[in-house]
């Protein structure tokens, strides 16, 4: 999958994060692949932030850079993220298949696919993602059709998106 975020961005929340932390911030991308024809996810959180939300919603303690069950760890994260980000291509909700997660320096990147669609016209979003945890939690979102991109920023209580090609 590709990756989401601009390096110089990355960069700067990672920067920022320690020289002013707390500054709570996740990025999610939205992309439909020209050639397979499927919408690709990768979100973006902090694995300390993320860890202590799965800890507080499951009631066990959770390690996602040494997980001792990492089948289970897989589905901690797939629910919760499921459950606190809703996509809608063209009016339709999309379901999000989990694909797995990896670690880059401070952040767990998670990805989810969909299925095949048709071209996308729109993307609407519902992110809420750590926004339990944090009351200054920001999501940026980012979502690319046709090569054209759309961003905006949700800051926590602010859910909802929506980008129109």
């Amino acid at each position: 999958m590709k990756q989401l975020c601009s390096s110089s961005f990355c960069s700067f929340v990672s920067t920022s994060s320690t020289l002013f932390h707390p500054f709570y911030v996740s990025v999610t991308e939205i992309e439909q692949n020209v050639k397979t024809k499927t919408v690709q996810v990768s979100i973006r959180v902090f694995f300390d932030d993320f860890e202590k939300a799965l800890d507080k919603r499951y009631k066990t303690r959770v390690n996602i850079l040494k997980p001792k069950d990492r089948k289970q760890l897989d589905q901690l994260i797939s629910a919760y993220l499921t459950d606190h980000l809703k996509v809608r291509a063209n009016g339709k909700a999309v379901v999000l298949k989990y694909q797995g997660y990896e670690i880059q320096e401070d952040a767990a990147w998670c990805y989810f696919e969909t299925v095949p669609l048709a071209a996308v016209q729109s993307i609407s979003v519902q992110n809420d993602i750590l926004y339990e945890q944090h009351e200054t939690q920001i999501n940026m979102i980012h979502a690319i059709v046709g090569g054209k991109r759309k961003s905006t920023k949700l800051d926590n209580p602010n859910s909802k998106a929506e980008f129109v090609w």
